[in-house]
């Protein structure tokens, strides 16, 4: 089937098997590597993309189920001139990455967890990106990175 998925501000027909998870559409299909394949089960958020604004995990979502909807995927955050996103900026600043592989999930999550108004405090950071694991332990700097990028997120 030929769906038409609308990623970083572009529609994309893509040929794909009904069964196909958006991870997979993206990586697979259309060259788009940035969300990482971690566990495959959910249960890492190396995969976490943003729909329609809000954090999904690509690997149980069918690209199919995307359709109509506006994905966001790490490629998508720098602004047109290269300029990086508040929050990638603030991961850089504030050494929020170590081996690097979560890295597009924790900041496409971290993006999520601000803009859904769960970036209140340092506990609250903790648990709502409780779901993206850092196997280097970078956990602090991600939690300060969130905090000093914020702000940022909120002016634009």
């Amino acid at each position: 089937m030929t769906h038409t998925l609308r990623i970083n501000g572009r529609a994309h027909p893509v040929a794909l098997d009904p069964r196909v998870t958006l991870l997979d559409a993206l990586r697979e299909h259309l060259a788009l590597t940035g969300a990482k394949k971690g566990c495959d089960q959910g249960q890492c958020g190396a995969c976490t993309v943003l729909l329609d604004g809000r954090r999904v995990l690509a690997c149980l979502t069918l690209a199919a189920a995307a359709e109509g909807h506006e994905i966001t995927t790490i490629e998508g955050l720098a602004g047109p001139d290269g300029a990086l996103h508040p929050m990638q900026q603030a991961f850089l600043d504030h050494d929020a990455y170590q081996c690097g592989y979560c890295t597009p999930g924790q900041i496409m999550s971290a993006i999520g967890c601000v803009q859904e108004g769960h970036a209140e405090s340092p506990e609250d950071i903790r648990e709502y990106m409780s779901g993206n694991l850092c196997r280097c332990a970078a956990y602090p700097n991600i939690v300060a990175a969130i905090e000093a990028a914020k702000p940022q997120m909120q002016k634009a």
